[in-house]
């Protein structure tokens, strides 16, 4: 079975609690709060601060107060892929929450000031930017962590067989990046981020987003009900949803992404027919939101250079994005962490730095998680 994502007749099979099939062993509990939302809005969030006509005056100088921003290009200097300059663009997407304030208590972990990143998208937007394949990386995948600098300046050593997500943990956005291009050879063109409470209250501006479940979704663990059917979720419920493990499939992160991946596709749409547009202060609100939860590189740190951004994005809908996972094998020595298939990945990174189409060989036969994900109804 293919990791690649699907617009499938729903998730596959129940929740399940306990060993895994195959009989590698039982997946171990997540940590309170460890569990962080697929926060990959921050594309969609780059595609409503588009304003028109209305984006001067007060409107422009509050919206660019809202945007926070990190030099990439200086932490890491000189020792980076090279830029391939064949009219695409790879963009480094990361969810991430500080755990405190409100991000504390839609976490649920402690208000210890640190910032944490689950999920991992890379966007790869093809010439002409009409379509985009998009490669998730997950969190539990056992990587070499490169040598990096921080945007602060400090210098953290390189590890062997840490999980993906401690770069991010550890250097912040510079070594995320860094850490990416180690393992892709592709230079991240852009770098963008999004944390909890900024995707809860996007989501609830845009009036919900509809989506359609073949079987029940019950977790505990990310507070969500669901049956099977029809639903326009809230926030809260959205937020539930990318972050459930247990509710689907083996209970592994790769099925939780492919979740993940649906539920981006079903907000793009969401966010190209709910008709914000002709309405000027819902149009409004949504930027705001969009430009307090976003965080992006030096490069895109205005609303002049994120609208920029964004309307080159325009023309591209969910039917034009190929979304496929890293391909991985689960790891025999832990059955909670994952191997990159080196070979098959390869596949992925030369077709994207060559612009061209994800093969489908590339993630044939590679770990899945067990789910086939949600579609929008």
């Amino acid at each position: 079975m293919s990791a690649e994502s699907t617009p499938g007749p729903g998730i596959s099979g129940p929740a399940t609690t306990g060993p895994r099939r195959g009989g590698r062993g039982r997946r171990r509990k997540p940590r309170s709060g460890s569990r962080k939302a697929l926060l990959v809005t921050a594309w969609t969030a780059a595609g409503v601060i588009v304003l028109g006509g209305t984006g001067a005056g007060y409107v422009y100088f509050k919206l660019n107060g809202n945007l926070r921003s990190v030099d990439i290009n200086q932490a890491l200097g000189g020792d980076r892929p090279a830029k391939v300059d064949n009219g695409s663009q790879n963009i480094l997407v990361l969810g991430s929450d500080t755990r405190t304030g409100k991000n504390k208590k839609l976490g649920g972990g402690t208000d210890d000031g640190s910032a944490r990143s689950d999920t991992a998208m890379i966007v790869h937007v093809y010439k002409g930017h009409k379509k985009a394949g998009v490669v998730s990386i997950p969190r539990d995948t056992l990587v070499d962590r490169p040598r990096c600098t921080d945007t602060k300046g400090t210098a953290h050593p390189a590890a062997s067989g840490v999980m993906f997500n401690e770069a991010y943990s550890t250097g912040g956005a510079a070594c995320a990046v860094k850490t990416v291009e180690s393992i892709t050879g592709i230079r991240m063109d852009h770098y963008l981020e999004v944390d909890f409470e900024g995707f809860q209250q996007l989501i609830d501006d845009l009036g919900g987003v509809r989506l359609t479940t073949t079987k029940a979704i019950a977790d505990p663990q990310s507070h969500l009900n669901l049956k099977a059917g029809t639903h326009t979720l809230d926030g809260q419920q959205a937020l539930g949803l990318v972050r459930t493990r247990h509710g689907v499939g083996d209970g592994s992160d790769l099925g939780r992404i492919q979740l993940q991946q649906a539920f981006v596709k079903a907000l793009i749409d969401q966010v190209k027919h709910v008709g914000v547009f002709s309405d000027p202060k819902r149009l409004y609100d949504l930027a705001d939101t969009a430009t307090k939860a976003v965080t992006t590189d030096s490069d895109l740190g205005s609303v002049n250079s994120l609208t920029d951004f964004a309307s080159g994005l325009k023309g591209i809908g969910s039917s034009h994005m190929k979304m496929v996972t890293m391909p991985v094998q689960y790891d025999p020595a832990n059955p909670n962490r994952v191997l990159l298939e080196k070979s098959k990945a390869q596949q992925i990174w030369n077709a994207l730095k060559n612009d061209r189409p994800i093969p489908k060989s590339a993630t044939k036969g590679t770990a899945t998680g067990e789910a086939k994900g949600v579609v929008s109804g």
